[in-house]
C-alpha cells in the first residue's frame, strides 16, 4: 500500500516539476550544449561559407593567442579584487550591523538599495563621478590633501582596475552583507548566551561558535561573488566606450563579446564561453568541496 502511495507522490513531484525543468531545458542546457557544439566549427558570421568542423582547433589558438591570455590575467585581477573585498566588507558590515539594536533595517535598507539597480545604471552613475570634473577626484583630493589633481580613473591603466572593482563592490556589497545578516539570525541564541555563563568572551566567541555556524553562509556568499565577479561585462564595456585602455579590463565576457560581433569569429567566441562555463564549474566545486564539513566543534 505504502509503494503505491509512494509512486504516486513521485509522480505527482515529477508533473510539478516539468515545467521548470522544461525552461531550464531550453534556456540553459541547451545553449550550454549549443555553445560546447559552435566551438567545434570555425564559423564567421559574415561568411556564405558553411561553417567547417575543425574539432579543438579554436581552443588551441586560444591557447596561443596573446589576447585570451591578457583576457584570463584582466578576469583574474578583477575578480580576485572584488571577490576578496566583498567577502571581507560585506561579513565585517553584517557583523557591526547585527550588532546595533537601532537603525538596523535603515542600514540594511541603505546598503542594498544599490543592487536593485542595472549594472547598466550603476556603471553610469560612476562614470560621471569618475570624470574628470567629477566627485572622485574632488573626494581624493580631500582625503590625499592634494588640490586641483586628476586621478586618470579611465586613462591610467591600474585606475581603470580599481574603478570596475569600486563599482562593483558599491553595488553587490549590500547584497551580500544581508546575506550574512540573514545567516547570523539564524543563529540560536540560547548557545552564545551558554558560552558568556562558560566565560567565553566576544572575540572566543566569535571564532567559535559564531564563525563556525556562518560557514554554509559564508560558503554562499563564496559561490555566488565568484559566479558574478567572472561574468562581468556591462562595466567594462561601457568604460572602453567612454574611452578607457581596453587591455588592461578586457575580461572573458568582452573577449567574447568582442570576438563574435567585432570579430564575426562565433565558433572561437563559444570556445572562451566553454572555457569560462568550465572554470565556473571548477570553482564553484571547490568551493563547495572545501566548504563542506559533516560537524562543527565548539572546543
Amino acid at each position: 500500500m505504502r509503494s503505491g502511495i509512494e509512486k504516486k507522490k513521485a509522480r505527482w513531484g515529477w508533473f510539478f516539476v516539468l515545467p521548470a525543468i522544461a525552461y531550464f531545458s531550453i534556456f540553459s542546457f541547451y545553449p550550454i550544449a549549443n555553445a560546447f557544439h559552435t566551438s567545434l566549427y570555425r564559423w564567421n558570421l559574415l561568411s556564405l561559407n558553411p561553417p567547417r568542423f575543425v574539432w579543438f582547433e579554436n581552443y588551441l589558438r586560444l591557447f596561443q593567442s596573446e589576447v585570451f591570455w591578457n583576457s584570463v590575467k584582466a578576469t583574474a585581477i578583477f575578480t580576485v579584487g572584488t571577490f576578496v573585498s566583498l567577502l571581507i566588507g560585506s561579513l565585517a558590515l553584517s557583523i557591526l550591523i547585527f550588532s546595533r539594536k537601532r537603525f538596523r533595517s535603515f542600514f540594511q535598507m541603505a546598503l542594498y538599495s544599490p543592487a536593485v539597480l542595472s549594472t547598466v545604471v550603476a556603471a553610469t552613475i560612476w562614470l560621471l563621478i569618475l570624470d574628470p570634473r567629477g566627485l572622485g577626484n574632488t573626494w581624493m583630493n580631500a582625503l590625499m590633501g592634494t588640490s586641483g589633481k586628476d586621478y586618470q580613473w579611465f586613462a591610467n591603466p591600474d585606475m581603470s582596475r580599481i574603478s570596475t572593482i569600486l563599482i562593483y563592490f558599491w553595488k553587490y556589497i549590500g547584497h551580500f552583507t544581508i546575506l550574512f545578516i540573514a545567516g547570523l539570525s539564524s543563529i540560536p541564541n540560547t548557545i552564545l548566551e551558554a558560552a558568556t555563563i562558560d566565560g567565553a568572551g566576544s572575540w572566543k566567541k566569535y571564532w567559535r561558535i559564531t564563525f563556525p555556524l556562518l560557514k554554509p553562509t559564508v560558503v554562499l556568499v563564496c559561490v555566488l561573488s565568484l559566479i558574478q565577479c567572472m561574468k562581468s561585462f556591462s562595466t567594462q564595456y561601457l568604460f572602453v566606450q567612454s574611452g578607457a585602455p581596453k587591455a588592461p579590463i578586457d575580461v572573458l565576457t568582452l573577449n567574447i563579446y568582442n570576438t563574435a560581433i567585432r570579430d564575426h569569429q562565433i565558433g572561437r567566441a563559444s570556445a572562451i564561453s566553454v572555457i569560462l562555463f568550465l572554470t565556473l564549474i571548477l570553482f564553484s566545486w571547490a568551493q563547495l568541496k572545501l566548504g563542506r564539513s559533516e560537524e562543527v566543534s565548539f572546543q
